[in-house]
């Protein structure tokens, strides 16, 4: 009790105190706290002169600096945008309009390499010599191809093999695919309430629906195919982790093979499946840069547009650079979550 009264009356010793142990030399704890201090330090050191030394050198050459080029007026249109945009908005908005035009496809193709790859994945461990073989196939040729090239593929195809939007291939009279594009029913907001807005072909001009243009066809498709190559491996990995009693456990109740995945191998599998998972979406994200490839209007296109009418290069590729920082972060928190929720439920 006398200590404890003697640290409330004098905390600068107990201070002084927890400092002295904490600094210890001869403690591991502290000298490796001292090192990441003294890197950290030495980092900050090195990133303060490269800034200094650039922006010297960029006011040597008269080169001009700085992000109120935001509020300039752009100057250009964009295709595709979610929001309402035009020549005479600011470069800020169509910054707004590149990323959410980079949202739109990386969720787009999370959702698809999803479901594809978890059935590509499943079918690799299928009992069927055809299935399993098809399914081999696909991962070995998907993962094994560069992206670019698929990207490059993919876009070819839709605007040179695919016909004139005169005379579109047709599904059932709902979806429509050309040159000009891939048509489908949406839901529309009319009168209070949602209706679907089915496309119609008539004197030889399709109406109505969504129309997405061939680049974002092209790079959702070649995105969603490429990364499902490697979700296959992943979920195959996650499904033989588990031990094969638990399966012949479940065929012993009378599950089905179907019910014995969806509720006995694949909840199992799932701690072991979303770490992994977690890199595949990141890189999804980061490969949807490579729109600017085939020409849509993403992030990187919009950015590399400003740069050469503004020529603040450092600032446009420093203000991407952010972005995928950002949303990188969010996407493996969001992952990291549900993974503890995963892991929280199966204790």
């Amino acid at each position: 009790m006398e200590q404890g009264w003697l640290a409330i009356r004098h905390p600068h010793s107990l201070i002084a105190a927890f400092a002295k142990q904490t600094m210890n030399w001869n403690s591991r704890r502290s000298r490796g706290l001292i090192y990441q201090a003294l890197l950290i330090s030495l980092l900050l050191c090195v990133l303060a002169w490269l800034l200094a030394n650039t922006m010297s050198n960029m006011q040597a050459r008269g080169i001009r600096s700085g992000f109120d080029f935001l509020w300039d007026n752009a100057g250009f249109d964009i295709g595709e945008s979610l929001m309402a945009y035009d020549a005479s908005q600011p470069y800020w908005k169509a910054f707004v309009v590149g990323l959410l035009n980079t949202l739109r496809v990386s969720l787009l193709g999370m959702v698809g390499c999803t479901l594809l790859g978890t059935l590509i994945g499943v079918g690799r461990l299928s009992h069927n010599a055809l299935a399993r073989g098809l399914c081999y196939v696909y991962t070995e040729l998907f993962r094994n191809i560069p992206l670019l090239l698929q990207l490059f593929m993919w876009y070819v195809l839709l605007v040179e093999w695919m016909p004139d939007s005169d005379a579109p291939l047709h599904w059932a009279d709902l979806a429509f695919l050309s040159k000009s594009g891939l048509t489908l029913p949406w839901l529309v907001l009319a009168d209070g309430a949602w209706l679907w807005d089915v496309p119609v072909w008539q004197n030889g001009n399709v109406t109505g629906g969504a129309s997405l243009s061939p680049e974002f066809v092209a790079l959702t498709w070649g995105l969603t195919l490429y990364t499902a190559a490697f979700v296959a491996e992943v979920v195959r990995a996650g499904l033989l982790s588990v031990p094969r009693g638990q399966t012949e456990a479940a065929h012993s109740i009378g599950l089905s093979p179907a019910l014995t995945l969806r509720l006995v191998v694949l909840p199992q599998a799932m701690r072991l499946i979303v770490p992994p998972m977690t890199n595949q979406y990141l890189n999804l994200l980061k490969n949807s840069s490579l729109a600017v490839a085939i020409g849509y209007p993403d992030l990187v296109n919009i950015s590399n547009t400003a740069l050469n009418q503004t020529g603040r290069a450092v600032e446009c590729i420093a203000l991407v650079m952010a972005v995928y920082l950002t949303l990188s972060l969010l996407t493996a928190a969001a992952m990291n979550a549900y993974n503890r929720r995963i892991a929280t439920r199966m204790r």
